[in-house]
């Protein structure tokens, strides 16, 4: 039988549907590759139970002629996404042993619509960090390697494990959240598709919160059609969250026409920033090149606020983050951690049960939102959060889709930057601004650095927008044409 993990989630979808094998048989093989892929520490749990019984409902949704676009597709869950009976735990010793008694919605919707759950893959803790090294479960370790070196690489961050798993074709596709930068970096690194759709497109309805203004799912794929794909299984209102908008979700698979005549590219020449390596510029220019020759039109833009970026962000994740920790105190769930009073048991849980990222983060975060520097960080920070909103408002009116580089860099070793936190949050320089303006964006793989190693494209659409985004990122994808898989060392 052909080797079924390979498989985009569209060749899967194909294959299914035309009865070439069944849900049950490419979920077996993809159960048997985690297996054999144990080393990249990929998964914190497997399910594979759980995955035999939904790829059999699969395989009765083909049969019954009800199958729908993700029916009998394996797929890796993020462990920030609660999943109802299994562990969902952020990654983090705070919360050992929580199992939900409810679903995420965006979860809810996949497995709808007939999706199969492998398990639930590793991250940063609580989605705190750009490498996947912050897990209490072990850093995971990226399936590409420089040249022909034997060290280890990070898959980037927060969603590592999702990453890892589809360039090593132990899940067809996986789930991501997008906080900063956490779909479309690791994508960027893994050589993936990584979309963030525009806040407010997917439910946060049972997603563990970093930072509610920011945090948004999205699908991590090895194509862009795939990602059309999963997004409008993922999206959808939900009255459960708030900030859910109520709008209609688009065939997006539909809007990949390949025709991008006429349309309005904008380069900002703010994304060049100091020491970026001169192939990321030079992929750059390729990348307008592509979009250039297939008709498009390339307008110079200005994103002046860009430079204010990263520090407006590393003020107001952390002060959500501050805020939405603080439930955790050992007392509902999760750890616990006693001592001689209850302020005992608060403080022996939080330092037992949280990382040294999460703690850092949050010591920031209550840092801004104390009386005295509330003013002077915070709501500072939350103004210029407006600028650089309105910066993306003024260059849509001159052009369609923005185009810049992913990362700075391609994936580092691990333990390169663990021990500095400013160079790891230099990672999200080109990821956080359209993430504080809450526009949706995406990763696309367009070429190896010298040493070989993936390195990516960003898309960025207007506001709901994502129809002309995914097809302007499918026609750079083709142009691109990247097909290299990471040499597999793993399992040997």
């Amino acid at each position: 039988m052909t080797e079924l993990t390979k498989l985009t989630l569209s060749a899967a979808r194909d294959g299914l549907h035309n009865r070439d094998f069944t849900a049950r048989e490419i979920t077996e093989q993809h159960v048997n590759a985690i297996e054999d892929a144990k080393e990249l520490n990929t998964y914190i749990e497997v399910t594979t139970n759980q995955a035999l019984q939904m790829a059999d409902a699969a395989d009765e949704m083909i049969k019954s002629g009800n199958a729908k676009s993700m029916t009998g597709i394996p797929i890796g869950i993020k462990d920030l996404y609660c999943t109802k009976g299994f562990h969902s735990c952020a990654a983090s010793h705070i919360l050992d042993g929580f199992k939900p008694e409810y679903e995420s919605t965006v979860t809810s919707n996949l497995w709808n619509d007939g999706a199969v759950m492998l398990g639930k893959t590793n991250m940063d803790e609580f989605a705190m960090g750009s490498s996947n090294e912050n897990s209490y479960y072990g850093p995971v370790k990226n399936p590409w390697r420089a040249g022909n070196s034997d060290k280890d690489t990070v898959p980037g961050g927060s969603s590592g494990g999702s990453a890892a798993a589809v360039a090593a074709d132990i899940s067809i596709a996986t789930t991501g959240t997008d906080t900063g930068g956490s779909i479309r970096q690791p994508a960027s690194f893994a050589g993936l598709v990584g979309l963030k759709p525009t806040y407010g497109r997917c439910s946060r309805f049972g997603m563990i919160a970093f930072a509610s203004s920011l945090d948004q799912a999205g699908p991590l794929t090895k194509s862009v059609r795939d990602a059309a794909i999963m997004l409008e299984s993922m999206a959808g209102y939900d009255e459960k969250d708030s900030t859910c908008i109520n709008i209609p979700v688009p065939n997006y698979e539909a809007a990949l026409t390949g025709d991008i005549s006429g349309l309005k590219v904008g380069i900002p020449n703010e994304y060049r920033v100091d020491g970026m390596p001169g192939e990321i510029e030079k992929l750059w220019q390729q990348g307008i090149a592509w979009l250039k020759d297939a008709g498009a039109q390339i307008i110079d833009i200005s994103l002046p606020h860009t430079k204010y970026a990263l520090p407006t962000y590393y003020i107001v994740a952390p002060a959500e983050c501050s805020s939405n920790l603080a439930r955790y105190d050992g007392v509902k769930y999760g750890l616990r951690v006693t001592g001689d009073s209850l302020d005992d048991m608060y403080k022996n849980t939080r330092a037992a049960g949280f990382g040294d990222e999460v703690k850092r983060r949050i010591l920031i975060g209550t840092y801004v939102l104390s009386a005295g520097y509330y003013d002077a960080y915070y709501l500072k920070a939350q103004r210029v959060r407006t600028l650089i909103a309105n910066d993306f408002k003024a260059a849509y009116e001159k052009c369609d889709v923005i185009l810049t580089p992913t990362a700075p860099s391609a994936a580092f070793e691990l333990g390169d930057k663990i021990s500095d936190p400013l160079a790891m949050y230099l990672n999200d320089v080109f990821t956080v601004p359209a993430s504080l303006a809450g526009l949706p964006g995406v990763s696309v793989p367009a070429g190896l650095s010298a040493e070989g190693l993936p390195l990516g494209l960003q898309v960025l659409g207007q506001a709901f927008g994502e129809e002309q985004m995914l097809n302007v990122a499918d026609v750079l994808e083709k142009a691109a044409a990247f097909n290299v898989k990471p040499t597999k060392w793993w399992g040997e």
